[in-house]
């Protein structure tokens, strides 16, 4: 049974996690816990190879239980928190079931592939009073928080236009794994990579999306590689969304356009504009404030606040099928669904 662990209680204490998948993005998780209160005392992945890589790069791991069976390694082992990093589908029942032992939960993105879950997982974790946190680093960087700054401080004046671009070569670099197979992954780029641009389109403005309109492109895949999207807000600003999974090369363009001005993430570097007609300057940027896998130990403890609450998760699902109901309709005006 997974005992509480709380600040006070803890003291000098680890926080004692587990992994549920131990894929190739979990060792940048092994490299973000190092220096934090956290001892990893158990790893799950089906399979073997995963598990031997992981711990090729991170030998101080080498004696860590493995496990071939999340549900067995839930009811074996003692834990305060899990960081799933599965397959996407597998997500929810995997938080529920986390949530359900008592325990704290960090997921990497998407936090669930239908809007319903995520309404689900928000209510159960609030009912539970646990910290779930999606891994969406870029809450945490410094160059995107200038960017909410601008928009929280009104330096911006009104949001009213949102360009949002990513190119990746998705297509090739994930073909023959499981994020290419639908049942796995629920979705293609715009669910993977593309992720994490409608999470900042949706957490640097503020903005609720109210319909969406989008076409798609699967190429050879069973899954979305290319997305073409636009948005209405509810406060009237729009917006584009642009996903190329099918590029040469990594690119990526983040503008947020108000009525008193601009900022512009041209792929990482900041410019802003304030005022009509006045020079646009490159900022210098803003030092990152943490990265998730400390804030979640540390909001844990009670030290500070989730950086990256289930509701989040939430909106960017919500957005992401609303774009996928519209792109199944040859591009059809639909609702976005916020029950």
């Amino acid at each position: 049974m997974a005992k509480k662990c709380t600040e006070a209680a803890c003291g000098q204490k680890k926080i004692r996690l587990a992994f549920i998948g131990s894929g190739g993005i979990m060792n940048w998780h092994v490299d973000r816990l190092k220096g934090t209160p956290s001892e990893l005392v158990a790893l799950m992945d089906t399979s073997k190879e995963a598990l031997a890589k992981l711990k090729g790069k991170q030998p101080q791991l080498k004696d860590v239980p493995e496990y071939d069976d999340w549900k067995k390694m839930l009811s074996e082992v003692e834990l305060d928190a899990v960081a799933i990093g599965s397959p996407h589908t597998v997500h929810y029942e995997q938080i529920c079931a986390s949530l359900d032992k008592g325990l704290h939960v960090l997921c990497e993105k998407p936090m669930t592939c239908t809007s319903a879950d995520a309404r689900d997982v928000c209510a159960r974790a609030k009912k539970a009073k646990k910290i779930v946190a999606v891994s969406y680093q870029r809450h945490y960087q410094g160059n995107y928080r200038f960017l909410k700054h601008c928009v929280d401080s009104g330096k911006l004046g009104k949001v009213e236009f949102v360009a949002a671009f990513q190119a990746q070569e998705w297509l090739k670099a994930t073909r023959g794994s499981w994020r290419q197979q639908k049942a796995l992954s629920g979705g293609g780029q715009i669910n993977d990579s593309g992720s994490h641009l409608i999470d900042m389109l949706m957490w640097t403005t503020g903005l609720q999306a109210e319909e969406v309109s989008a076409r798609m492109e699967n190429f050879d895949s069973e899954v979305d590689i290319n997305s073409a999207i636009h948005v209405k807000f509810t406060n009237g600003a729009l917006g584009t969304v642009s996903i190329i999974g099918n590029a040469p090369a990594w690119h990526e363009d983040f503008t947020i356009f108000g009525s008193e001005g601009a900022v512009f993430n041209r792929n990482g570097k900041i410019y802003f504009q304030e005022g009509h007609r006045k020079p646009q300057y490159e900022m210098t940027s803003n030092p990152d404030w943490m990265d998730p896998n400390k804030n979640f130990i540390d909001a844990i403890l009670g030290k500070c606040e989730n950086g990256c609450p289930p509701e989040i998760g939430l909106r960017v699902i919500e957005l992401t099928e609303a774009a996928w109901r519209s792109a199944a309709q040859n591009g059809k005006v639909v609702k976005v669904e916020t029950k």
